[in-house]
C-alpha cells in the first residue's frame, strides 16, 4: 500500500467528496433537464447538419430537404436555448459558488497535507533505506578480507554491482511512490475543473483556465528537462546582466539604454533574414557555410546597382553606370538582382543535395569558394563605396527616431512563421527533416521539399543582403560578411533548431539571433577584442549543440 493511502484512504477522501457531488450532481441534474430540448439539442442537429453535407449517399435534393427539416428544429432548439439561458447561468454561478466555497477547505486542503505527509515519509523511508544498503555492502566488503587477493578483487567487483543495483532499484521504487503521490494531489485538483467543466460544457472563464495551466505546468514540471531545455539561455542572460552590470564602472556608459536597444534591433534585422534562411536547411539536417559569401555578393550587387554617381570599380574590367535610371527603379532593381544571385546558388546547392543526396556541407562550401573566387577575381577585391544618401531613407526611413529596418524583419518572421505552421510546405518540411523516408513514403516529394527550401533560403539571403546595404549605405566587397553563416547558425542552434531534423520554432530562432548580437554589441561597447568574442561564440555554439545531442540521446 502506498505512503498516501496510508495516510488518506481513498474511501475517505470519497466521504470528502460525498457532500459536494450530491450538491453539485443535483444542479447538474437541473442544469442537464433546461438543456435537453435547448442546447443538447442545438449541438444534435449542427452535427446532424454537417454529416449529411458530407455524405455523399443524400442527392443534393435530399441534403437540401434534411437540412432545412433540420434549419426548422435547430431554430426551435434555439429559441428553448435562449429561454432557459438566464435559469442556467444562475444554476451554474450557485454551483461555482458552492465549489468555491467548499471544495478547496473541505477536500482539496486535506488531499493537499495528506500528500505533503507522505512525501516526506517516503524522503525518510528512501534515506533509510539508502543507509540499509550502504550498511550491508560495508559488512560484505568486509566479510571479503578473509579471501585471498585474486578471490578477493572478484567477489567485491560482483559486490559492487549488486550494490549499484540494488541503489538503482530503490531510487526507481522511491521516484514511483512520489510520482503516485503527485498524481494523487493533481487528481484532485482536477476533480474541481472536471465538474466546472460539465457545468459549462468546457466553456471556462480566462480564470479558471490559468489556473488548471498553471496547475498543468507544475505537475509536468521537470528540473532536469527545465535546464536541459533553457539552462544555455539562463547562463546567456546571466552573462548579459553581469555585463550590463560591468559596462557602466569600466566604461562609464550605460549599457541598457534606448539608444543601444535599437542599435541592436537595426543590427539585428539583416541577420533574422539569414537565420531564417539556415533555419529551414538545418530542420532538414543540413546547413549552409555560403552565407556570408553571399551577403559579400548581395553587397557588391546593391552597391553596383544604387551606386552614387558613376562607378569607380569594375567587374571584369566594366565600369556601370545606372545614374540614369529613376532611384525607385534603381532600388527594386538592386533588389530583384540579389534575389536572383542569390536563389540561382541556394538552387544549385539545394539540386545537389536532393538529387545526389550530397551532404549540404558539401554543396554549400562548395558554393562559399565559387562565389568568392568569383566575385573578388571580378571586382580586383575592391570597395565600391557609397550608395545614393536618399536610398536608406526611402527603404529604411526613421519614423520619430524609430528605425523602420525592425519591420522588415517583423514581417520576414510573420511570413516564415506563417509558412512553416500554416502551409503544406511548412508541415513537409518538418516530416522530411524527422524522416525523409518516411515522408517519402506518405507521399511527400523530397526532392521538391529539399529544393524549396534552399530557393527559400536564397530569397531571405536575397532580402538580407539587400537591407545590410541600405543599413551601412553601400561599401560593397567581396569580403564583406565574412563570418555570417556561423553567426547565422549559432543563433539557428541556440534558439533549439536541432541538427537532429524536424525539431525548431520561429521563436526560438528569433530568439537566438537577439541573444548574439545583443551579446556582441555588448562586448563590442566593453572593449572585448573581436578575436575573443568568437572564442565566446564557439563556447556558446559548441554548448548549444551538445545539449541539444543529450536531449537526442535522452529520446532515443
Amino acid at each position: 500500500m502506498s505512503k498516501i493511502n496510508e495516510i488518506l484512504t481513498a474511501e475517505r477522501e470519497a466521504e470528502l467528496l460525498r457532500p459536494i457531488d450530491e450538491y453539485v450532481g443535483a444542479i447538474q441534474k437541473e442544469i442537464d433537464e433546461y438543456r435537453l430540448d435547448g442546447t443538447a439539442k442545438v449541438l444534435q442537429l449542427k452535427n446532424h447538419i454537417r454529416t449529411v453535407k458530407e455524405d455523399r449517399i443524400y442527392t443534393k435534393e435530399e441534403k437540401a430537404r434534411e437540412i432545412a427539416k433540420d434549419q426548422v428544429e435547430l431554430e426551435k432548439a434555439k429559441a428553448v436555448e435562449a429561454q432557459n439561458k438566464d435559469k442556467v447561468n444562475e444554476l451554474v454561478r450557485r454551483a461555482e459558488a458552492y465549489l468555491k466555497e467548499h471544495y478547496k477547505k473541505d477536500v482539496y486542503s486535506h488531499v493537499k497535507s495528506a500528500c505533503d505527509s507522505a512525501r516526506e515519509e517516503e524522503k525518510k523511508d528512501y534515506a533509510r533505506k539508502l543507509q540499509e544498503l550502504k550498511k550491508e555492502h560495508l559488512a560484505a566488503l568486509e566479510s571479503f578480507r578473509r579471501l585471498d587477493a585474486a578471490d578477493r578483487k572478484r567477489e567485491v567487483k560482483d559486490e559492487n554491482h549488486v550494490y549499484k543495483s540494488r541503489v538503482f532499484d530503490a531510487k526507481m521504487v522511491h521516484l514511483q511512490a512520489l510520482q503516485e503521490i503527485k498524481d494523487r494531489q493533481h487528481e484532485s485538483f482536477s476533480y474541481q475543473y472536471h465538474l466546472i467543466d460539465l457545468l459549462r460544457m468546457s466553456k471556462f472563464t480566462f480564470a479558471q483556465s490559468r489556473a488548471q495551466k498553471s496547475e498543468n505546468r507544475r505537475y509536468t514540471f521537470n528540473r532536469k528537462e527545465f535546464l536541459l531545455r533553457n539552462g544555455l539561455y539562463i547562463v546567456i542572460v546571466l552573462i548579459f546582466i553581469a555585463l550590463a552590470i560591468v559596462t557602466p564602472l569600466v566604461k562609464n556608459t550605460q549599457l541598457i539604454t534606448f539608444t543601444n536597444i535599437m542599435n541592436i534591433l537595426q543590427q539585428a534585422s539583416p541577420r533574422m533574414f539569414l537565420a531564417l534562411g539556415v533555419a529551414g536547411l538545418i530542420l532538414l539536417t543540413g546547413t549552409d557555410l555560403s552565407i556570408g559569401r553571399m551577403v559579400g555578393m548581395g553587397m557588391v550587387a546593391s552597391t553596383i546597382i544604387m551606386h552614387q554617381g558613376i562607378n569607380t570599380g569594375g567587374v571584369f574590367g566594366h565600369i556601370f553606370d545606372f545614374t540614369s535610371l529613376p532611384l525607385g527603379v534603381r532600388i527594386i532593381m538592386a533588389l530583384i538582382v540579389n534575389i536572383i544571385l542569390c536563389t540561382l546558388f541556394t538552387s544549385i546547392a539545394g539540386f545537389f543535395t536532393a538529387k545526389f543526396k550530397m551532404h549540404p556541407f558539401i554543396a554549400t562550401m562548395s558554393n562559399m569558394l565559387i562565389i568568392f573566387g568569383i566575385i573578388t577575381y571580378a571586382t580586383k577585391g575592391v570597395s565600391f563605396g557609397a550608395i545614393e544618401p536618399q536610398i536608406p531613407k526611402i527603404i529604411i526611413p526613421k519614423i520619430n527616431g524609430f528605425p523602420t529596418i525592425i519591420l522588415w524583419a517583423v514581417a520576414a518572421i510573420a511570413i516564415v512563421w506563417f509558412i512553416w505552421n500554416k502551409t503544406r510546405f511548412g508541415k513537409s518540411l518538418y516530416a522530411v527533416g524527422g524522416n525523409p523516408e518516411a515522408a517519402a513514403v506518405s507521399g511527400i516529394n523530397v526532392f521538391l521539399v529539399t529544393l524549396g527550401a534552399f530557393i527559400l533560403a536564397g530569397i531571405l539571403y536575397g532580402f538580407g543582403s539587400w537591407l545590410e546595404c541600405a543599413r551601412m549605405v553601400g561599401s560593397g566587397s567581396a569580403a564583406y560578411g565574412q563570418g555570417w553563416d556561423m553567426d547565422a547558425i549559432a543563433a539557428c542552434v541556440v534558439g533549439g533548431v536541432s541538427f537532429t531534423g524536424g525539431i525548431g520554432k520561429i521563436s526560438g530562432v528569433v530568439v537566438g539571433v537577439l541573444i548574439f548580437t545583443s551579446l556582441t554589441y555588448a562586448l563590442t561597447i566593453l572593449g572585448i577584442d573581436t578575436n575573443l568574442q568568437f572564442v565566446f561564440e564557439g563556447i556558446i555554439i559548441l554548448t548549444a549543440v551538445t545539449l541539444d545531442c543529450l536531449k537526442y540521446v535522452r529520446k532515443k
